[in-house]
């Protein structure tokens, strides 16, 4: 089974390892850099041998990126050059590190428009540039962005055409966006709706997070795992499925003293399932 978790890379991203360790996690999602600005980051050879050194002493696998919230790919303008440019430079450095890939939010659409050519234009770009084994993965949305249904992300898959391009679900978006997956029979009939607009073999990491909000609310603030309103049934589900269990899991809570993800919330999730 492999549990882990959103981990800090304050002091360098090779911390982040030691502390996932720590918290009892065998799998990684880390920033490349601050998520809040267009850092290219820079990481040398040597640098990134260490980090995949480490990561295969400590048996962390898979790790991932989690791209910058300032993405966003369905502008043509300079925020979509930008995103472009930066989530190429970013699958690069996963590369020399030994990373699998990066989760990525799509973003969100300007008003009035509703297509998705810009968004599968500016991936295309970035799967033209990149190595042709990292992960170019779609996450989810849980508010009114690209992403929330299924539709948009089943469209957006056939328009690119690539193996490269997986899917992350993310249970408290998921809940916002009013899918149940509280019963075996729900969530059963969940993944065949994914499978026929997506495609299971899409389906690369899940987002473990309980939610602070009511169910089909659009909003997506993620909560304590047991502790808000998804239902610990849905991480149950998951991992007793034979389809799902298999699947990673990163958990993006806010931790019980409020600092991120801890090894209270891994241990829980690890009682439920």
């Amino acid at each position: 089974m492999k549990l882990g978790a959103h981990v800090s890379i304050a002091g360098g991203h090779e911390n982040a390892l030691h502390r996932i360790k720590e918290m009892g996690g065998n799998c990684l999602q880390i920033f490349s850099a601050s998520p809040r600005a267009w850092n290219f980051v820079k990481i040398d050879d040597a640098v990134a041998k260490s980090f995949a050194d480490l990561k295969k002493k400590l048996d962390i696998e898979p790790v991932y990126f989690h791209a910058s919230y300032l993405i966003n790919l369905a502008f043509e303008n300079r925020v979509g050059q930008l995103s472009t440019q930066l989530l190429t430079h970013e699958l690069k450095v996963a590369k020399k590190m030994g990373l699998r890939g990066s989760i990525v939010h799509i973003g969100s659409h300007k008003e009035g428009q509703k297509d998705l050519k810009h968004v599968i234009s500016h991936v295309s770009k970035v799967l033209e540039k990149i190595p042709d084994d990292v992960l170019f993965i779609i996450e989810n949305a849980g508010n009114r962005k690209i992403g929330l249904h299924l539709d948009e992300i089943g469209a957006i898959i056939k328009g690119l055409k690539s193996k490269n391009v997986k899917v992350c679900l993310d249970t408290c978006h998921l809940h916002a966006a009013g899918h149940d997956l509280r019963s075996k029979k729900g969530f059963k009939e969940f993944l065949e709706v994914f499978d026929k607009k997506i495609g299971l073999e899409r389906l690369e990491v899940w987002h473990l997070n309980d939610s602070k909000d009511a169910f089909g609310s659009y909003r997506d603030r993620h909560e304590n795992i047991g502790k808000g309103e998804v239902g610990v049934e849905v991480f149950q589900n998951i991992y007793s499925h034979p389809k799902t269990k298999h699947l990673p899991g990163i958990i993006e809570v806010p931790g019980y003293d409020d600092m991120g993800p801890d090894k209270k919330n891994l241990d829980i999730l690890k009682t439920l399932i």
